[in-house]
């Protein structure tokens, strides 16, 4: 049966229940879907019209009256409350007024590749930091927005479900359900048998672990969203051992159809996709499409391998920091300058570490297997480490003096549990005569553990005093949970100020991540930050907000893991225009001399090269374990880090890794240099967003706007030391303060217009709360007619002298109305709603006036008043006025035609080539919404 056609459609303006409305989508021949004319979002109500004791009849919007008066501030109000309260954008892209981030130019590059694809199938491959979250969020809302999906999902490493969640609803107003193996059971209990969660929750962020079991993969599978976002997407295409369930959930996503037959969206993220391993990398481009795999099959030289990248170009953004320069917009990221601080052990310390590489040196050759290998190799690192942690690993291994239970606590309290976890052969307890060695090494260590001294931690306190004076705030990482309690202790006895000038705090695994949230972001309100934390802060948590140096106290022995700390403060928002990097090493400390030299530096040279690191082929298990034998089977004495050094190069273990290595190095290269993202130029985006600017207001309308209409209501911003602003929400009037309060804003609020926000300020842009309850208020009193609406924001008609024209000048400020109407195959058309703010300028009274349209109009209110002209003057220009717009409605309906179909070029334009997701057709619902009517007068 074919559904009745609606009466009344999305943009329609309709009187109800005594009042104005606008149908939204959503609505049908029965029940209206209906928003205020002057009122929010918040004000949508469901109308269903045979209930109704009043007919529904077609109204049209009120013109200005003369007595709604207002000056050029409230004017100006008026202006820029229209632009920042309109979400359903008329740019080029129809999500802007939904976003809470103000995206660089180069971030729409992806957005742009992916309108033109249908499916999408995109794999973003930016380095750290230059924000690929952001540039994922961007196409998933304005394919929510322009109606081509309804649900996503993102798909991620179980550590970064809560950033996902964080990072959706704040910047993209997207709020998803996080599912992870810990919180699935409370969505799926009150569920009915056979729904699954992905079908009653339309947003989802999914733990990778979690649903990549036969069982849960065959669940999502069927009720998988139409777009999937899969963040470190380059874990999911090897298939060793964890990996290959991953992989298969993937291609099953890439595989499957969806109703109608059209394929999957799928956005894969990965900063890393091609890591030396061609095999893997060919199975990640296969999931773009089938034909890309094949890529390995073919030679460089065979034609059918460019013609297929080719295409693949259409799929494939991958982008280094220096490839962002050409854009030129200004400083996006900051300089880093790395340093090294070596240190040598003396007295008791030497003595104490000595005695332990000897007992490793002697357990490794009374027994060599894997698990006494690694439990020694697991000591060695905790003496290198700490006392404390030496403290703890030792009596862990005590297997005769404790029992299993406390050993457990013990070991809970060391390692922790993120990162490079250690498993349990790694802690094989000692037995025999090996304890009374291990004991006299616990009095040894606690001795340490609690003495002044110690020369590693003197390095630290030293090097920390100088990056304080010189006015950075470090973050110090190191391995293990005693390490960071044992640091804090004595960093926070030297440096921190009751005062709260400086601030010194520990953040550790045994946390929650909600709680590591808290106490970074708790750090904010400091003059100065320091920070100790362990690696579970390595991922997950920005942090460039907050600090801008990092130090590495605890060498990792996976140069990845140094890259990721890094990354969380040399990101896209650092605000300091330089970061520093210390790595700290034992100068006689023979394992880590080993690994500087044979793993940390050549990584070094090969992230200075490429511009981004390449992983150790194996993560590096066999060149470690390789060096670690080395020095332990070659005597059990513990000689200088440089006599041992020079043996490595001479084991053909060795030589073997760093040829995989430099291969590995050598394919990242060269396939940066093939794969690399031609397809858009500056010169193609700068335009777009531009106009999208033009379209929704940036950063400059929305400080202007809420400076303004703070003074206006009653409140004001007091700048802070920190470069924020304080403001106090008692004064605003009741209504403002409520509606305020149910966004979660009260009392005194700290705001800034820059993201990252310093402090614990909110940043604010045109879909914060904030910006959205002004705006909304002030439109709504200018709209209504009430007394008194001027004096209480802004009215709608004024005159006033303006420097800005030289002759007598109309502005009429305009509300544009369109219909987006979309048409795919024989599926029923899609009705979507397009609002724009927007003006047209006469000059002069009559027929043939000069006219200026659009930005060229608005920017005439710009101008500051030059005077007023006597009262009288004003009544009769704006009677005058008001009769020219009445008599010019047919000028107007033109001009509102003609945004139309530049609003249809737009829409064309950025799908581009994507034909198969249907056509659009743009309608202007007539008449246009007359908001404001103002003259300006030439000076004398």
């Amino acid at each position: 049966m074919t559904p009745t056609p609606a009466l009344y459609s999305p943009g329609n303006l309709v009187k109800a229940r005594g009042r104005e409305w606008i149908v939204l989508t959503g609505s049908d021949a029965e029940t209206l879907r209906l928003r205020p004319v002057s009122g929010s979002e918040e004000d949508v109500a469901l109308v269903y019209l045979p209930l109704e004791l009043e007919p529904v009849e077609a109204a049209r919007f009120p013109m200005p009256t003369p007595t709604q008066v207002a000056g050029h501030d409230a004017a100006l109000l008026l202006r820029d409350a229209l632009l920042l309260s309109l979400r359903r954008g008329a740019g080029p892209f129809r999500s802007f007024g939904q976003i809470a981030v103000e995206p660089r130019a180069y971030q729409l590059v992806p957005l742009m590749m992916a309108l033109k694809l249908d499916p999408v199938r995109l794999l973003i491959a930016d380095d750290v930091g230059v924000g690929k979250t952001i540039e994922a969020g961007l196409i998933a809302r304005e394919m929510l927005d322009r109606g081509e999906v309804e649900r996503l999902t993102v798909l991620c490493p179980p550590h970064l479900t809560d950033q996902w969640v964080q990072e959706l609803e704040q910047r993209f107003h997207i709020k998803a359900e996080p599912v992870t193996s810990a919180g699935a059971g409370r969505l799926e209990r009150d569920l009915p048998p056979g729904v699954s969660i992905f079908s009653v929750h339309p947003h989802t962020v999914v733990s990778l672990d979690y649903i990549k079991s036969e069982k849960r993969r065959a669940d999502f599978l069927r009720a998988c969203p139409e777009l999937v976002i899969v963040d470190e997407a380059h874990t999911c295409a090897a298939t060793t051992q964890g990996r290959h369930q991953r992989y298969e959930l993937l291609r099953g996503l890439a595989e499957q159809p969806m109703a109608g037959g059209r394929g999957r969206h799928l956005i894969l993220l990965t900063a890393t996709p091609h890591s030396g391993d061609d095999e893997a990398f060919h199975r990640l481009l296969g999931l773009l499409h089938p034909d890309f795999a094949g890529l390995s099959e073919l030679d460089g030289q065979h034609p059918a391998r460019e013609r297929l990248r080719a295409r693949l170009g259409a799929h494939f953004v991958q982008r280094r920091r220096p490839d962002i320069e050409e854009w030129r917009e200004g400083r996006l990221f900051p300089v880093r300058e790395s340093a090294e601080i070596a240190y040598r052990l003396s007295g008791e310390w030497d003595r104490f570490f000595t005695d332990v590489l000897r007992y490793c040196a002697s357990a490794m050759k009374a027994d060599a297997g894997a698990g006494r290998f690694y439990s020694t190799l697991s000591l060695m690192r905790c003496a290198s480490s700490s006392p404390a942690a030496a403290v703890l690993a030792l009596r862990g291994k005590m297997g005769e003096e404790i029992g299993p239970e406390e050993r457990e606590e013990l070991l809970d309290r060391l390692f922790d549990g993120s990162g490079e976890a250690m498993s349990e052969e790694d802690t094989v307890p000692a037995v025999g005569a090996e304890e009374a060695r291990l004991q006299a090494l616990v009095v040894q260590a606690e001795r340490l553990s609690g003495q002044a001294g110690d020369p590693k931690l003197k390095a630290l306190t030293d090097h920390l005093q100088q990056l304080l004076k010189d006015g950075f705030n470090p973050v110090v990482f190191c391995r293990y949970i005693a390490t960071a309690h044992y640091l804090y202790r004595a960093l926070r006895d030297r440096f921190h100020d009751e005062k709260k000038e400086l601030r010194v705090e520990v953040v550790t695994g045994e946390l929650t991540a909600g709680e590591r949230r808290e106490r970074v972001a708790a750090l904010d309100t400091a003059g100065q930050r320091l920070m100790i934390a362990t690696d579970c802060l390595s991922e997950g948590i920005n942090l460039q907000g907050s600090f801008d140096a990092v130090v590495h106290y605890d060498l990792s022995w996976n140069p990845t893991r140094h890259e990721q700390r890094e990354g969380r403060v040399d990101r896209f928002g650092q605000r300091s225009p330089k970061v520093r990097t210390t790595l700290m090493y034992g100068a006689d400390n023979p394992v880590d001399g080993a690994v500087l030299e044979v793993i940390i530096r050549k990584a070094e040279r090969i992230r200075k090269e490429l511009g981004v690191p390449v992983p150790l082929p194996d993560n590096g298990q066999t060149l470690i374990q390789t060096l670690l034998k080395a020095i332990l089977l070659r005597g059990d004495q513990a000689g200088g880090a440089a006599t041992q050094v020079g043996l490595f190069p001479a084991l053909r273990e060795v030589n073997e890794i760093e040829v995989q290595w430099t291969n590995a190095a050598q394919k990242a290269k060269q396939n940066r240099t093939i794969f690399a993202q031609r397809t858009l130029k500056p010169a193609d985006v700068l335009p777009e967003w531009q106009r999208t600017l033009a379209a929704v207001g940036g950063q400059a309308e929305v400080q202007r706007f809420v400076e303004r209409a703070l003074a206006r209501l009653g409140s004001g911003a007091e700048l802070q030391r920190r470069g924020c602003w304080k403001v106090p929400t008692a004064p605003l009037p009741l209504e403002v303060r409520e509606r305020l309060e149910l966004e979660g804003l009260e009392g005194t609020i700290q705001i800034d217009y820059e993201h990252p926000p310093r402090g614990q300020a909110q940043t604010i842009q045109r879909s914060h709360p904030l910006v959205t309850v002004l705006a909304e208020f002030l439109l709504e009193r200018s709209l209504s007619g009430e007394e008194g609406a001027e004096s209480a924001g802004s009215g709608r008609v004024g005159c006033w002298i303006s420097a800005g024209v030289k002759a007598r000048t109309t502005v009429v400020l305009l509300r544009l109305r369109h219909q987006l109407v979309r048409q795919k195959g024989r599926q029923a058309e899609r009705l979507l709603m397009a609002e724009e703010a927007s003006a047209v300028a006469w000059t002069g009274a009559g027929a043939g006036a000069g006219t200026a349209e659009g930005e060229d109009a608005l920017r005439l209110m710009l101008e500051p008043p030059a005077g007023e002209p006597p009262g009288p003057v004003q009544a009769r220009e704006i009677a005058r006025a008001l009769e020219q717009v009445e008599l010019r409605t047919a000028d107007l309906d033109a001009f509102a035609q003609a945004r139309a179909a530049a609003l249809l070029a737009d829409h064309e334009r950025v799908r581009g080539a994507a034909r198969e997701s249907g056509s659009y057709e743009v309608r202007a619902l007539l008449p246009v919404d007359v908001i404001g009517v103002f003259v300006l007068m030439p000076k004398v």
